[in-house]
């Protein structure tokens, strides 16, 4: 399998870009910089076939549309978040300095769903929270956290959509967990789910 990561944007999003041995794959939350998503995509000879949100702020969705002309990807968030994906100000791109982004995706998907690139089988957690329709992906031994669980921290729960029960909820599931996951989030370094059970202050008081 191949995952590359590395940060787009003006805020430092983590893009993740994963393939199976077919080079057949997905990427997470492009949220910026299409044309090095794109040079990696090209030089590695990948075929993707989603492009998977974690959630739908501007700065997670920012190269959604010019990646999904340039590659012919399905673009997939939760259900949830069709609000923020359609509205400019509900998803922040109104006032966060960049371009105004509103776009429908082209599937929703529910908690549980498992959706397939190539041999590759994302499960979706549903993690609301810090948007209405906030999800994680597990696969295999990794767990794509978006903004719902960040190294020693969390994502706010203070923008449109947010709500801080909904947030605790979210982050007693993923601590029900019973096993040792490779934590990616959505800006920062990475960890594993067991420090973050251990250590997050977050987490230890749910």
């Amino acid at each position: 399998m191949f995952l590359e990561t590395f940060e787009v944007g003006i805020y430092a999003v983590n893009c993740y870009i994963i393939a199976d041995d077919n080079k057949v794959g997905a990427v997470i939350d492009p949220g910026g910089n299409v044309d090095k998503i794109k040079k990696l995509i090209d030089k590695r000879g990948l075929d993707i076939k989603y492009i998977l949100l974690t959630h739908g702020h501007g700065d997670h969705i920012g190269a959604v549309e010019q990646l999904r002309k340039l590659t012919g990807a399905k673009v997939a968030a939760h259900k949830k978040e069709k609000e923020l994906l359609n509205d400019k100000d509900k998803n922040l791109t109104g006032c966060m300095g960049v371009e105004h982004i509103s776009f429908d995706a082209d599937e929703y998907f529910s908690d549980g769903d498992i959706i397939k690139a190539g041999e590759l089988e994302f499960e979706v957690i549903y993690t609301p929270g810090h948007t209405p329709g906030g999800s994680c992906f597990k696969l295999g031994e990794y767990l794509f956290t978006g903004d719902t669980l960040f190294t020693g921290s969390i994502g706010r729960t203070d923008l449109f959509g947010a709500d801080p029960s909904k947030m605790e909820n979210s982050l007693k599931r993923l601590k029900s967990i019973d096993e040792d996951l490779k934590v990616l989030p959505g800006h920062g370094r990475a960890s594993s789910l067991e420090f973050e059970k251990e250590r997050n202050p977050y987490m230890t008081g749910v």
